[in-house]
């Protein structure tokens, strides 16, 4: 089995089942035959050791069935709120992807309950906080591995219940430890990893908002279509920013809004004009979209392999290798590939927050757009207020985001009796991106509120492009044009979730 994030998506959000080939289950239990066998006679990490900076101890044979469960009771030690659902199915992905890649001996049995679990929506209680992410993630995978062996809570069908429970009500028993079952189910990166691959669904759709945004905001400052056309854009060799070019391009070729240099400036009768009523050029936010979202579209490609990658690697240790007839010892647990490239969407994003809250200013404020009345009031000014105090939560926000996009890679700490003597701080990454992905969207949902409400001021509705006019038309169905001042708390949440729900098409 190969995971996509396509795969990914479509198990978490819409529920299509993850299924394990014959091939897969047959391969699982050929490592673990191998390393049955090869481990008789042999001392091997966590097999008949201690863990970590006690590997250097031997542990009696009557007790290797207890040091497997003890590695997962003693490393359920996890704080704070539970990770959502969304995060944790997709950590249980990830850690499947990596026990079919037959490389760390476990029993089929618990492969195959773990794949239960995904598919009937078991979600075990992480908290969301423990993780160095060295040896991988080990503290919340080690309340995953609880819940496989019958132990913790799971959140089922809407409650918080015993996993016992759960387990008896649909016919499933708890994984039974037959070699190296909990080291294996607590050793690897894949908390970080399905943390990582959530924010990157969310990152790509909030991108693609921010470009349809984009056309959206030049419609309204009737821009020049050249900041968008293909020979500038060309004559710079990035492929990001050529990508958002031409769609811009494609989104806005239906769009009536956008002027013709060609036509307004270089056609004769300009010769004698002193002072231009339009803008010659538009502002920054505007115009150089595409050399703004050009490196975040680029991050977000890279970023997309490296996790595709991560979902289709065995990341525990040693690695059973059945093909060479050995067990090596490594650091395949280790999390910086997912550590950095989380903090270089989360940077990425930050920029195109940015952007987005530079954009809505511009349609906020009249003296810099011309165009609009302040803050897009439709009712008696002085009086009324518009959505001048929507600006104070993006801004606020957007502020926010910039102290997050600080790297939180290079904040190694040691631990483990110095054993983990330079760690990833890979999930602490994640989480931290993941609220730079909070952020944006509720930044992206009152520019997007305020796009149609400049509509509404400038009767702009017909000659919209296709795409944005559907926008429009499906912010409107949420959310009234706005003349009387009114709370818009919920409007922004109801514009969140729409934006957000892109994700499930």
């Amino acid at each position: 089995m190969t995971l996509s994030l396509e795969q990914l998506r479509k198990a978490v959000y819409v529920d299509e089942p993850i299924r394990l080939s014959a091939e897969d289950t047959k391969n699982v239990a050929e490592c673990h035959r191998f390393l049955s066998a090869f481990a008789s006679d042999k001392v091997i990490y966590g097999i008949n050791t201690g863990f970590g900076p006690m590997a250097q101890w031997r542990v009696d044979d009557r007790y290797l069935t207890d040091l497997q469960f003890n590695i997962i009771r003693s490393h359920s030690t996890g704080v704070g709120p539970a990770l959502g659902d969304e995060y944790v199915k997709a950590a249980m992905i990830a850690r499947l992807g990596s026990f079919v890649q037959c490389r760390s001996g476990v029993h089929p049995e618990l492969v195959e309950l773990l794949t239960e679990f995904i598919n009937r929506n078991i979600i075990p209680f992480i908290p969301e906080h423990g993780s160095v992410g060295a040896s991988g993630d080990l503290v919340q995978l080690a309340h995953i591995a609880l819940c496989l062996i019958g132990e913790g809570k799971v959140h089922y069908k809407g409650k918080w219940l015993p996993t016992g429970q759960v387990m008896e009500q649909c016919g499933l028993k708890p994984a039974a430890i037959h070699i190296r079952e909990g080291l294996s189910a607590t050793n690897g990166t894949s908390v970080m990893t399905g943390i990582g691959a959530i924010n990157q669904l969310h990152a790509e759709n909030l991108l693609q908002w921010a470009v349809l945004t984009s056309v959206w905001m030049n419609e309204i400052a009737e821009s020049y279509d050249d900041c968008i056309s293909e020979p500038l854009n060309a004559c710079r060799r990035h492929y990001g920013q050529q990508y958002i070019a031409g769609e811009m391009r494609r989104i806005a070729a239906t769009s009536r809004c956008l002027k013709k240099r060609e036509h307004a400036l270089y056609d004769s009768g300009h010769s004698d004009v002193t002072v231009f009523r339009d803008k010659v050029q538009a502002y920054y936010s505007l115009r150089c979209t595409p050399q703004i979202l050009g490196p975040v579209y680029e991050t977000l490609q890279n970023a997309r392999r490296i996790i595709e990658e991560e979902l289709n690697s065995a990341s525990d240790n040693p690695i059973v290798d059945p093909e060479n007839r050995n067990v090596f010892h490594g650091g395949n647990f280790h999390g910086d590939y997912i550590s950095l490239e989380e903090d270089k969407v989360k940077i990425a994003l930050v920029r195109l927050t940015m952007t987005a809250e530079r954009q809505l200013n511009y349609l906020f404020h009249d003296r810099i757009n011309g165009i609009l009345p302040p803050f897009l009031n439709m009712g008696t000014l002085g009086l009324n207020y518009g959505m001048q105090a929507c600006q104070f939560t993006a801004t606020s926000t957007t502020a926010e985001s910039q102290t997050l996009a600080m790297p939180n890679y290079v904040h190694s700490i040691p631990n483990n009796n110095d054993n983990q003597d330079i760690v990833s701080m890979g999930t602490n990454s994640a989480l931290l991106c993941r609220h730079v992905v909070e952020n944006a969207y509720q930044v992206m949902a009152i520019l997007t509120m305020a796009l149609a409400q400049a509509t509404d001021c400038l009767n702009m509705r017909p000659r919209l492009s296709e795409s944005t006019g559907a926008v429009y038309d499906s912010i409107r169905r949420l959310t009234p044009t706005v003349r009387e001042d009114t709370p818009f708390y919920e409007d922004i949440a109801k514009v969140e979730h729409y934006l957000q729900q892109a994700l499930l098409k």
